[in-house]
């Protein structure tokens, strides 16, 4: 497939608001898209890889930026192209307004382009290499555009900038206006065409006449829409239903909700009952062929070097095949639970693991099992999960109180505080897994201070000691107020898509305390490649880290485009674990003030 058809097909569906329309304009490109079919079932949601697979391009804005101006010529900076952008407000049409392709030359002699038959593992029949023109002159094809993503997302080490720079320059320097719009927004993951993953869902079922449901499941066990897809086109309801968890891949954590004992027992005859751990969620893999276990964290990222006691714990345990639900706790000297952040900081180490694990010891604590000696288990009854959980492991595994007394939660819940821990997790004893899903049937309480997570989109240089870092931090929130699996303000997925249309993010305030001098050098390294542009002393960033905020009280506020302010925000944490589209959305901040007012 042609990229320019493809970019032709976007525009459509971003000009599109209704969702049975746009549905519908996905499957027309699904039908149509013939060999690339898992690429554009990727692509159209702004993605390069599969969701299972943590690769990054890790291309910032400013890589993008120089890309863009040196395809547009001599006479164009990375500076004209952020002040542009300032003006649009928006990257694919900045790109889509530059006179792009004065080096067409270059190009076509394979400047900025894969080598000559590396596909990058993307190519397809009708397309060749980034940079040899096609079989109609000098066109980017779907395939062309995959494999010189996924050269950029393996470029690494000395010189690897340089390369994605020259890849993308290339791919830009042949693009067309409309083309370039997409190009752009697609390298750094702003799609902007209101199609998400319930969107996609709809259209492989629409658009190959398989029931939706089979193709959610199909969606859920291998959390790759591209595979689903093809697998729908070619193999119909059979092959989805063939379509199992493979060890190995990772799927998305089910997700909970806020709610109480009084909820939980009003909706099902008993709660079972577990503590809630201050720790970072992971998701375990063992082969049981003497593979060893992969770790993945809740953002499906692959952490297995930077936690080996737990790999160590678990193939100590295990001889089948097994995938499990957990999270891992630091622990000081005494084993008594310490802060999440000194979890973060075995996550965050990329070298000398061995001096931070000395540093920082790590447990698991696993509290749900997908997958056990070849049976699928999703569909099983929790109590039923956590009992063969229990026959896998002989400790570690954290304890579950079935009840449907609300002093006996209570009993729970003050144990849990009292060992340091933040509360209780309550659950549906015959609830399914939904990978990715948050629902009723999974509620979380946490009687301290509420906390939100909210993703960091603006900046202000700091004072004094502190002027050469940022000081002050802009937050907003979903304005969907859905997280990644779609959640409504009760709970349960609305009508229509409920995951899409979630580009919009909106104001609540502004958080400048709780830092220290430390964190701050930390957060700014973490924030500086995501520079879109600044004035003065103010900064406009990408939308890519999430802070958890804690508050005293959340207020009604013109200041603010959420129609809120956090009255004393505090800082408390980065969540590395969590991507913006699990950070908390507006719905949740109306559920907040709606149950305090």
């Amino acid at each position: 497939m042609r990229f320019r058809t493809f970019a032709e097909r976007a525009a459509e569906m971003e000009a599109e608001q209704a969702d049975l329309e746009t549905v519908a304009l996905v499957a027309d490109l699904f039908v149509e898209a013939g060999a690339d079919l898992d690429v554009v079932a990727r692509f159209v949601q702004g993605r390069v890889v599969p969701a299972h697979d943590a690769t990054k391009l890790d291309v910032g804005p400013a890589l993008c930026y120089e890309a863009l101006a040196r395809a547009a010529g001599p006479n164009v900076t990375a500076a004209d192209v952020e002040d542009r952008l300032a003006s649009v407000g928006e990257i694919g049409a900045v790109a889509e307004s530059l006179d792009l392709g004065g080096q067409r030359g270059l190009a076509a002699f394979g400047v900025g382009a894969p080598d000559a038959g590396d596909d990058g593992g993307g190519a397809s029949d009708d397309g060749g290499d980034g940079g040899a023109a096609s079989d109609d002159g000098d066109g980017l094809t779907v395939a062309e555009v995959d494999g010189a993503l996924r050269s950029i997302a393996a470029a690494e080490g000395a010189g690897s900038t340089d390369t994605k720079r020259d890849t993308l320059f290339g791919l830009f320097n042949r693009a067309e206006p409309i083309e370039a719009r997409f190009l752009a927004r697609l390298v750094l993951g702003e799609m902007r065409v209101g199609v998400g993953e319930g969107t996609v869902r709809d259209a492989v079922a629409e658009a190959f006449d398989v029931p939706v449901d089979e193709v959610e499941r199909a969606i859920q066990v291998t959390n790759d829409c591209g595979l689903v897809a093809e697998v729908a086109r070619d193999e119909g309801v059979e092959g989805l239903a063939d379509l199992r968890l493979a060890v190995g891949r990772p799927v998305k954590a089910m997700l909970a909700q806020a709610g109480a004992a009084v909820d939980a027992l009003e909706s099902w005859d008993e709660a079972a009952v577990e503590t809630k751990y201050d720790g970072a969620r992971v998701q375990v893999h063992h082969p049981g062929d003497g593979g060893a276990p992969r770790v993945f964290s809740r953002n499906l990222e692959d952490v297995t070097d930077a936690l080996p006691e737990v790999v160590e714990f678990v193939d100590a345990r295990l001889d089948a095949p097994a995938i499990l639900d957990g999270e891992v706790v630091a622990i000081d000297d005494e084993g008594d639970p310490l802060p999440f952040q000194e979890v973060l900081r075995r996550f965050r180490r990329k070298h000398d693991v061995a001096a931070t694990r000395e540093a920082v010891a790590v447990e698991l604590y696993a509290f749900d099992c997908l997958h056990a000696d070849g049976d699928d288990l999703l569909e099983a009854p929790l109590a039923e999960r956590h009992r063969r959980l229990s026959g896998l492991l002989d400790d570690g595994v954290s304890e579950l109180v079935v009840t449907d007394d609300p002093d006996e939660i209570a009993a729970v819940e003050e144990a849990a505080v009292e060992a340091g821990h933040e509360g209780v997790m309550l659950k549906n004893p015959e609830s399914a897994y939904t990978p990715g899903k948050r629902g009723k049937n999974w509620l979380k309480r946490k009687p301290d201070v509420e906390t939100l997570d909210l993703i960091v989109t603006g900046a202000e240089w700091g004072e004094g000691r502190r002027a050469n870092l940022f000081g002050t931090f802009l937050l907003s929130v979903r304005t969907d107020g859905r997280a990644s699996g779609g959640d409504s303000a009760d709970g349960d997925q609305a009508g229509g898509n409920p995951d899409d249309r979630n580009d919009g993010l909106a104001t609540i305030g502004k958080v400048a305390t709780g830092f220290t001098d430390e964190e701050l050098a930390e957060i700014y390294e973490l924030l500086e490649p995501h520079v879109r542009a600044q004035s003065g002393q103010e900064v406009d960033l990408e939308p890519a880290v999430v802070f958890e905020v804690g508050y005293e009280e959340i207020q009604r506020s013109p200041t603010y485009s959420s129609g809120y302010a956090l009255r004393f925000p505090r800082f408390v944490g980065v969540r590395d674990d969590k991507d913006p589209a699990d950070a908390d959305g507006l719905v949740r901040v109306e559920r907040l003030v709606g149950e305090r007012s």
